[in-house]
């Protein structure tokens, strides 16, 4: 069972941000994180089912506890290697109820391939960076919040709201069952506002909000003309080239500077209010990264506009012949993997059939196209009252630094929040792009770690404050009790 580290700093200090000092100066926080680390939480592997139930019941149930939460392990009826666990504690039916998230799951530890004899499961803390699978996706992040949220409680008695906390165990392997589990247990789920922390913030040095996801769906661009291949030299301007006509075909969809052309792939809208978000973020100056392409794109958008704001299509790979032993020969088969990163707004209705009615109109009918699986794009509107309120929070503490993103350009699963329980949606993301994250030499930063506390604990704090949050909504009461 999981010892809170927490207990080797007093309790009592005179403020609350002396208490956040003692925390991470004592070594605290890092050991309950190295706990965590250690916990082989694979959820692609052969033990995942194992090693996920320890996960939630050694070290999440404890912590849970000491915020004073009851608690319990639930089955996943669609994927039962990835059960969830379900924690509530109730102060009142006139305080408003968060409902906060994780998961436990990490991606495949890479033993052997990390830097300098790094092991995946043991937290080695090299200058600002400490490293180990899950550190930053998701561990550290959740850790963040519970261990700011105990630590209201161990220093004022009480949180001001209700709290209800759900840690999924499949988010890597696309969160089967999640969506299935809330409609099941919406009563159980509801409340005023959801927080949650995963992904990236814009940049280590921009503290951010994101409200959502896009979503994306993958479309396959296939000319399957004739078996095998024919002499250029023989019959070159006799025979239809496959991989000329799907490059083609792609010019349709998407021009050589990234535009989209093809009406069917596009939102119907951007916003007012999420151009009016976007309008002082600035994507071009995110350290590490590669330098922004100005010139592709939409020139009508900005660059955080394209990226967070529109949709996008990518060719993520071609496939005619032999690019490195080239025949000369005319290809009779070729194909295309293009990728559609959407926002919300997007009609994905029919779409492929309306894809290939646009390839039919521009005299491409030999260009079949199929979709593979979707997930969905969601967002909660910028102007929304507990998006104003959180942004307000955080700023108390980091200032003008804060930006608001309406969405990520990648995906989480915000739909189940949004779409199936009609919640309002508050990501405050405790990592940074740089961090490694899915590769070897996943790394949390402490200085974001230790900033990402004190936003989590000032957003809190506020919470219980009914000066200034927005008003509850009616819950049924009691509150329901999970199920077993």
């Amino acid at each position: 069972m999981m010892r809170s580290a927490a207990h080797d700093v007093a309790l009592e200090p005179r403020h609350l941000a002396e208490t956040q000092e003692r925390y991470f100066a004592s070594g605290a926080f890092f050991a309950e994180l190295a706990e965590l680390v250690a916990a082989r939480t694979e959820s692609a592997g052969e033990d995942a089912s194992v090693a996920c139930r320890a996960y939630l019941k050694d070290r999440m149930g404890p912590l849970l506890e000491e915020i004073g939460c009851t608690w319990r392990v639930l089955e996943n009826e669609v994927c039962p290697s990835a059960p969830f666990l379900v924690a509530r504690r109730t102060e009142g039916e006139d305080v408003p109820t968060v409902l906060m998230y994780g998961h436990a799951d990490v991606v495949a530890g890479q033993a052997g391939h990390w830097g300098e004899g790094r092991d995946p499961w043991t937290l080695r803390a090299e200058g600002e960076r400490w490293y180990g699978r899950g550190a930053a996706d998701n561990k550290g992040q959740h850790l963040i919040n519970l261990a700011a949220l105990r630590m209201l409680v161990q220093h004022k008695g009480r949180l001001g709201f209700n709290l209800t906390v759900l840690i999924e165990t499949g988010e890597e392997v696309g969160s089967p069952g999640l969506a299935e589990f809330a409609a099941a247990h919406r009563e159980e789920l509801r409340a005023d506002v959801f927080v949650g922390s995963d992904g990236p913030r814009l940049d280590a040095d921009v503290p951010t909000l994101f409200l959502g996801a896009r979503g994306g769906v993958n479309l396959t661009l296939e000319a399957d003309l004739r078996a095998g291949q024919h002499h250029s030299g023989n019959w070159g301007g006799l025979l239809r080239n496959a991989a000329t006509t799907v490059a083609a075909a792609i010019g349709t969809l998407v021009d050589g500077h990234g535009r989209i052309t093809c009406e069917a792939l596009l939102p119907a809208e951007l916003p007012a209010s999420v151009r009016a978000a976007l309008a002082t973020v600035d994507v071009e100056a995110r350290a590490g990264g590669p330098a922004v392409d100005r010139d592709w794109g939409d020139p009508e958008l900005t660059a955080a506009e394209r990226v967070f704001g529109w949709n996008t299509l990518e060719v993520l790979a071609l496939d005619a012949g032999d690019a490195d032993a080239p025949m000369n020969a005319i290809p009779g088969r070729a194909r295309a993997v293009l990728q559609l990163r959407f926002v919300v707004g997007t009609d994905l209705e029919g779409l492929p059939g309306r894809v290939q009615a646009h390839l039919d109109a521009h005299g491409y009918p030999m260009v079949r196209v199929r979709a593979g699986t979707a997930f969905p794009a969601s967002r909660t509107d910028p102007d929304h009252p507990w998006v104003q309120w959180a942004a307000d929070s955080v700023r108390r503490r980091v200032g003008d630094r804060l930006a608001v993103l309406p969405n990520i350009g990648g995906s989480l699963p915000n739909h189940v929040f949004t779409d199936v329980l009609g919640l309002p949606t508050v990501w405050m993301p405790h990592s940074y792009p740089g961090c490694n994250q899915h590769a070897p030499d996943e790394h949390l930063l402490e200085p974001l770690a230790r900033e990402g506390f004190a936003m989590a604990l000032g957003l809190f704090d506020d919470l219980g404050d009914p000066a200034g949050r927005p008003a509850p909504r009616p819950l049924p009461w009691p509150l329901p009790r999970p199920a077993s």
